[in-house]
């Protein structure tokens, strides 16, 4: 049974289909017009943002969308909006690379208002001639379909390719953005966008830009944290448990460790706890369907997850895995968050040190799948962008790196003529070109 295209993704393959646009611009076409909308070839969540463009009485060739803030207005806007404190960590995962790789990254508010527009200059002076520019507000019902107004509409990451846009001014571009939310209050913050031309519709970017926002929430919460920390630091703080740590990376099973001494866990423990470590950083819980969706790749009973459930708040304790729904009640490290929270910093060096490999590696659990893959693309992005061929050399004896193309070529492009280290790169590498010719 062949695997279910992820319904969220523009171009599963990384890039269009032969008639592809074709296709996509006879149902506009026919939408637009009255027309019965009965096409395959347009994905049903690009269906439902068309018709609620249409019933929002959008026009698909009319005006640009509206500046609300400008200038002194914008500018204390941004400064007093949440999202301001973590555009250092949204510059260094996205803006720093975006001139090199031909894109844009804007930033709204819950509303879809651009508060930060950032990246390649050229790129930005075209976007202006459709108001894609600070102030600009790119909310779903007066802007059609684009990624930034439908992941706030439906409140998910998704990527809007060319020709699944409702205004077709906007049609020769493609975006990719996921919501942000408070990872405390839970509430809508905005959402981060990369937009640019086919390429920011393939699935390795939707898997860069929801790796940011994670690491942009975790960072919110560390902050959080942090000033609570400084708001009590005044009174003798109460004497408090050492928070247990999960232990995840480079791991088969996850290993918890507390004031009572380690834990080994199986494997479905190691999930289970993980997931919910997870949702605690966003400041959520779980219903036992959620988790039989992350745990497991394929239909599960929701009464499989509930006694798995209940054997795993007998092994660490129901005061720490609470029910209805089921979440963390206390405070839970976990060395994923950690290498997530220094990346965010830019401490790639250390993040590395403390990355033994992937999460859970053997894991098939969607859930732990996604926090891998995530965790993944952001290490591999800081390191090729650091340049330091000392960090690219111990990234590259990874198992998910040693066949990687572009680690290898980078580190051959970076290594000083006169290292002996290059010479063995190189032979690493032409060995990777010869096994693979197409690269």
């Amino acid at each position: 049974m062949p695997p279910a295209v992820n319904p969220w993704l523009a171009l599963p393959a990384g890039r269009p289909e032969p008639g592809h646009d074709r296709r996509l611009r006879a149902a506009h076409d026919r939408l637009v017009s009255g027309t019965a909308l009965s096409d395959d070839a347009v994905r049903a969540v690009v269906q439902e943002s068309w018709r609620r463009s249409l019933g929002s009485g959008v026009d698909p060739d009319g005006t640009a969308p509206p500046l609300e803030l400008l200038d002194d207005d914008l500018i204390a806007y941004r400064e007093a909006h949440p999202l301001a404190r973590v555009m250092p960590v949204i510059r260094r995962l996205l803006v720093e690379d975006a001139e090199d790789d031909r894109m844009i990254v804007a930033v709204t508010d819950a509303g879809g208002r651009m508060l930060w527009v950032e990246g390649d200059s050229v790129l930005r002076t075209r976007a202006a001639s459709m108001h894609f520019v600070e102030g600009a507000r790119w909310a779903e019902e007066v802007a059609g379909t684009n990624a930034p107004g439908t992941a706030l509409a439906v409140d998910h990451a998704v990527q809007i390719y060319a020709s699944e846009h409702y205004r077709r001014p906007v049609q020769p571009w493609s975006c990719s953005a996921a919501p942000v939310h408070d990872p405390v209050a839970g509430v809508l913050l905005g959402a981060i966008d990369v937009t640019g031309g086919d390429h920011v519709a393939s699935p390795h970017v939707l898997t860069l830009v929801r790796a940011t926002v994670a690491a942009v929430e975790s960072e919110l919460r560390w902050q959080h944290r942090e000033q609570l920390q400084r708001a009590s630091s005044r009174r003798p703080p109460p004497l408090q448990r050492r928070a247990p740590r999960l232990e995840v990376l480079g791991r088969e099973r996850a290993r918890l460790s507390s004031p009572s001494g380690p834990v080994e866990l199986s494997l479905r423990h190691s999930e289970l706890l993980l997931l919910l470590a997870e949702a605690a950083v966003a400041g959520e819980g779980r219903t036992a369907v959620q988790l039989a969706a992350e745990c497991h790749p394929g239909e599960a009973a929701e009464v499989t997850v509930r006694a798995e459930l209940s054997r795993l708040r007998r092994l660490v304790g129901a005061d720490l895995v609470g029910s209805r729904p089921y979440r963390l009640l206390g405070r839970v490290d976990t060395d994923l968050d950690q290498v997530r929270r220094l990346l965010a910093r830019g401490a790639v060096g250390e993040a590395l040190q403390r990355y033994p490999g992937a999460v859970l590696p053997g894991s098939r659990a969607p859930g732990v799948a996604l926090a891998r893959e995530r965790l993944g693309a952001l290490l591999r992005q800081a390191v090729l962008r650091s340049r330091r061929p000392e960090l690219l050399l111990r990234y590259a004896q990874l198992p998910e790196a040693r066949d990687d193309v572009v680690v290898w070529r980078t580190c051959l492009d970076w290594l000083p003529h006169g290292s002996p280290r290059r010479a063995a790169a190189a032979a690493h590498l032409l060995r990777l070109r010869r096994a693979t010719p197409s690269r």
